[in-house]
């Protein structure tokens, strides 16, 4: 059970520096001056799940999920 313990939480580890990084990249929400001029409605806007952005955000939420998941067996398999 120790080994199951010490790979969940290697894991564990990998999975939060994974997720740190790639929340670092991503770009900010807000749009600035470039909605009041209508920029928003370009092509990458429009697209923006196909781009690179839209990918790391998919990858964001997989990562959470699993940081979820083995948080609570984690905690679950600790008394």
């Amino acid at each position: 059970m120790a080994v199951v313990k010490t790979i969940l939480t290697v894991v564990f580890i990998l999975i939060c520096l994974a997720m740190t990084v790639i929340i670092l990249m991503q770009e900010g929400k807000s749009a600035g001056l470039g909605a009041i001029a209508g920029a928003a409605d370009t092509y990458w806007g429009k697209n923006k799940g196909r781009s690179m952005e839209g990918m790391l955000v998919k990858i964001t939420r997989v990562l959470v999920i699993l940081f979820m998941l083995i948080a609570a067996i984690l905690n679950i398999g600790s008394f």
